[in-house]
């Protein structure tokens, strides 16, 4: 399982970064597959760099805050205007309303909004399986529904914090991952609103309560100084640390 970082910047697309957007390939029967765990502002035309649009299978989005699903206005218009034709529908996943929120942004009546392009699900509490991935939905701490998800793929497993506050939840998703990709949007000693977001010292606690072999750091916005959260984790976690960039891959 490959991780490519499209977009990692928090809450809003930064000068480095679209906002949060994760390519994740496995192959399966001679084909490569192509899913991504969010598509947030800006992530599309970023995505372009490491893979063709056109070839993802799936779209899981963690919740539906503009930084994590903006994008999907403009694959609907690749999927629907493209000058090769209309595409075949794919699955998009996500909180329970995604498909009508997703048509609401673009201006579009609920009914029948992206589905001709799109075939909409909503989380429940079984597993999904999408060719080599097999992606466990968990529902975490946020001001809306809001989801974790842990991916497995060829024995390999990634799990995916989306925005969350501390919480068990995120220990269980993350158990025994080989890389756990944690947001970091908090500081430590800030005036921080309960249950939003997590802090470098948040992330760097539940990796080591999870045991996960490695963590990286994501969804850091623009005005705050990466490299104290990275320093926040590594007090709190003696694994390897990482910094989520734009281009960044991971071979699992």
């Amino acid at each position: 399982m490959k991780l490519t970082v499209i977009g990692c910047s928090g809450s809003y697309p930064g000068p480095d970064s679209p906002a949060s957007c994760y390519l994740l390939e496995a192959d399966l029967d001679g084909r490569t597959w192509r899913v991504l765990l969010d598509l947030g502002s800006g992530a599309l035309g970023t995505l372009h760099r490491y893979a063709d649009p056109l070839s993802v299978d799936a779209v899981l989005v963690s919740h539906l805050h503009p930084d994590h699903y903006f994008d999907i206005s403009g694959l609907y218009v690749m999927w629907k205007y493209h000058p090769d034709g209309a595409r075949p529908r794919i699955p998009v996943f996500g909180p329970a309303g995604v498909g009508r929120q997703v048509a609401r942004s673009y201006g579009l009546p609920a009914d029948p909004g992206m589905d001709a392009e799109f075939d909409f699900h909503e989380y429940d509490d079984q597993p999904i399986h999408l060719g080599p991935f097999t992606i466990r939905p968990t529902r975490v701490v946020h001001p809306v529904l809001a989801y974790g998800l842990r991916v497995e793929a060829g024995g390999r497993t990634i799990a995916y914090s989306g925005d969350t506050g501390p919480c068990q939840q995120l220990v269980d998703l993350a158990k025994g991952a080989d890389l756990l990709l944690a947001e970091a949007a908090f500081q430590t000693g800030g005036d921080n609103p309960v249950d939003l977001h997590l802090t470098g010292a948040d992330a760097g606690a539940a990796a080591t309560a999870a045991g996960v072999a490695r963590l990286v750091l994501t969804h850091i916005p623009p005005w705050h100084d990466s490299q104290v959260a990275l320093a926040e984790a590594r007090a709190a976690y003696d694994g390897p640390v990482g910094l989520a960039a734009t281009g960044a891959t991971y071979l699992l």
